[in-house]
């Protein structure tokens, strides 16, 4: 076994395989950005080292080689299914964690991945391939377009109708080169409404291969998965084994070793299944594997790549229970999912289940990587249980600083298609529109966020304290809180901590709907738009305790500055103190009325597609932002003349930095 392995990655992959080699005895080197100095990954390492950049190769194998690591761990992204990274480690006398790099590149082309299976007798979707075919001819829709290098979902384009093609063609292949450096696609048929199953393979150096099962990734948005699960409700036994035999021959076809995926596309109606791509490295999803098999899949990896055989067979296999993994996402649900970002201010994450994680106070989420900061994942006896151990474990996740998909994660695991494991691929979008993802501020938590700034003085001056002590009756205080829907007003009287009251507006008294059988009332509805509530504040540390109309309830809260930010059930709410005459104030200053056209993320200007002068209608494409390889599309608010215009290809930009204006 390796003394010393290098791991080629960073955030919760990088730590999630420290954990391992540290159980092992292994010495653990990480490697990091000058942006990363701080991540959890490099404080949790037993050694790390700084390289310019991720995909560095050259930096990578030498500081490898310069620490005297025996070994790289790619995890996955980044170099993972990089045949000449693979070339490079075994060059310099490093053992490259992951398959020979001939199954990388056989397996890493999608198009030659298909002819290579199916000619082993493995099923395949039919469609055409650059540059055999011309992919502007394809005649059969629904179909769809993916980058033959690709993986992960990027790049990925419906088309549901020939007048679609073109643009369709267009965005993939811009997506494939940015991405993957290959703008080589091709086209599939699209099978409507269909499961995405993938079964985990393990083949060792001594003609060994077995498989762990399926998972079932159906839960997915815009390609993307979101909860992932092991068994499959949908798969049966003979199912498992006819699939897993697939997919065992599928490894066998391109002499693979260690550990990898392959992705099947199943008719929900018919179960009939088909070989969609090979992942040859560690999946997102693997913890569902390890949970239900009671295998570490990374500690198989490392004894295969060390020459070791499997220790247990294709019968020796059981799985037992049920676990379910959510992927908590820096994005926002109330914004049509955009990439968010910030520090991580205050944060609580779940006992009693598994979490890898790359989150800890003071974390900086930025725009250059993908937007997973975590994983949580439950196991139980029964496919019930654990979706129910996965929701409150949600509940009791939260991330101040920086807006996540907590909230809908919640959502989406209690909806009844869910529950009954009813699930196909255009599940999520099908939903979406009846989940309640405005994220509008709970009268609780404004209560709490006024009373938290009522509470903290101005100076050391004893008439600072705001507690509107005066000769006869207490003043009462207004304060002016903005959220993300607007500027509320909250008027407090009295000492926060110990006997305040409290006058609230019309704001939101419950949480979704959807989450209303797990968390009930917050607050009780009397005290909204009525008059004086009893209430109070304690606080502590990063927890508040407020009693409201009666009802105490906990929260994590942090402050930066004038803003307050309050988590509780999963969910996390910003407010500002706001003063009259800033610039929310103006008549339309939330919309695009004025003709201003703002960036909805931080990323980079990918394209401008427009000039100063140009006359532009309504929705007309401006500028393309890009976010964590995810294109955003920015268009024109108003029919008029392009009057500013002050960014160009290649610039960063942050949220709501101005982009254009156009004056009608």
């Amino acid at each position: 076994m390796f003394s010393t392995v290098l791991i080629a990655n960073r955030g919760e992959i990088a730590v999630r395989i420290i954990r391992t080699l540290r159980t092992m005895g292994v010495t653990s080197v990480a490697v990091y950005t000058e942006a990363d100095a701080g991540a959890l990954h490099v404080r949790e390492a037993d050694h790390a080292l700084q390289v310019p950049k991720y995909l560095d190769m050259g930096a990578i194998v030498a500081a490898a080689r310069d620490i005297g690591a025996q070994a790289v761990h790619p995890g996955y992204g980044f170099l993972a299914e990089n045949a000449q990274f693979a070339r490079l480690c075994a060059k310099e006398g490093l053992v490259f964690i992951g398959p020979p790099a001939e199954a990388i590149e056989a397996m890493g082309d999608k198009i030659r991945a298909k002819a290579t299976v199916a000619a082993a007798g493995v099923p395949v979707v039919p469609g055409g391939a650059e540059p055999a075919d011309d992919l502007r001819d394809w005649n059969a829709f629904p179909a769809l377009i993916k980058p033959s290098a690709g993986g992960g979902g990027k790049g990925m384009v419906l088309v549901r109708a020939a007048a679609e093609l073109p643009e369709a063609l267009e965005s993939a292949r811009r997506t494939a080169v940015n991405a993957f450096g290959d703008g080589t696609l091709l086209i599939e048929r699209f099978i409507e409404n269909p499961r995405h199953i993938e079964i985990q393979v393990l083949a060792d150096t001594h003609g060994a291969v077995v498989h762990l099962g399926e998972r079932e990734c159906s839960l997915q948005r815009r390609h993307q998965k979101i909860i992932e699960e092991a068994p499959s409700p949908f798969v049966t036994p003979q199912t498992r084994a006819a699939m897993g035999a697939a997919a065992a021959e599928a490894a066998r076809s391109v002499g693979y070793t260690g550990a990898g995926t392959v992705e099947f596309i199943v008719d929900g109606t018919t179960g009939d299944y088909h070989f969609m791509e090979m992942n040859t490295r560690l999946q997102v999803e693997h913890p569902v594997t390890e949970l239900v098999t009671d295998v570490d899949l990374v500690e198989l990896q490392l004894r295969v790549a060390a020459g070791e055989p499997l220790t247990f067979t294709q019968d020796e296999v059981r799985l037992r229970g049920h676990a379910v993994e959510a992927r908590v996402y820096a994005e926002d649900p109330a914004r049509g999912f955009l990439p968010t970002g910030g520090r991580v201010l205050a944060l609580a994450e779940p006992s009693g289940v598994r979490v890898d994680s790359s989150l800890a106070a003071g974390t900086v989420v930025g725009s250059d990587f993908d937007p997973m900061l975590s994983k949580v994942v439950a196991w139980a006896p029964t496919r019930e249980e654990a979706l129910r151990a996965l929701d409150r474990a949600l509940g009791r996740t939260t991330v101040l600083g920086v807006t996540t998909n907590i909230p809908f994660l919640r959502a989406l695991v209690t909806r009844p298609e869910v529950v009954a494991g009813e699930l196909d691929t255009g599940l999520v979008e099908r939903v979406l529109p009846g989940l309640d993802l405005s994220a509008a501020t709970p009268a609780d938590v404004l209560a709490a966020a006024a009373l938290i700034f009522h509470g903290a003085p101005a100076g050391r001056d004893p008439w600072d304290v705001a507690d509107g002590w005066r000769v006869g009756e207490r003043a009462w205080t207004t304060l002016r809180l903005e959220s993300r829907e607007g500027v509320h007003e909250v008027a407090v009287r009295g000492l926060p901590a110990t006997a305040a009251e409290i006058r609230l507006p019309g704001a939101a008294e419950e949480p979704p709907a959807e989450r209303e059988a797990v968390h009930k009332e917050a607050v009780p509805g009397s005290v909204v738009g009525a008059g004086a509530v009893p209430a109070k504040v304690r606080v502590a540390g990063e927890r508040a305790v407020l009693t409201l109309g009666g009802r105490v309830t906990s929260y994590t809260f942090a402050r930066d500055g004038e803003t307050v930010w309050i988590g509780r059930d999963g969910g996390a709410w910003a407010l500002t103190r706001h003063c009259i005459g800033d610039p929310g104030d103006r008549p339309g200053a939330a919309g695009g009325g004025d003709g201003v056209v703002r960036s909805p993320m931080p990323g980079t200007v990918l394209l401008v597609k427009a000039a100063v002068g140009d006359q532009v209608t309504k929705d007309q494409p401006l500028v393309v932002v890009e976010a964590m390889k995810m294109e955003h599309t920015v268009t024109a608010p108003v029919d008029g003349v392009v009057r500013e215009l002050p960014v160009r290809a290649g610039q960063s930009v942050d949220m709501d930095a101005v982009l254009a204006v156009v004056e009608a």
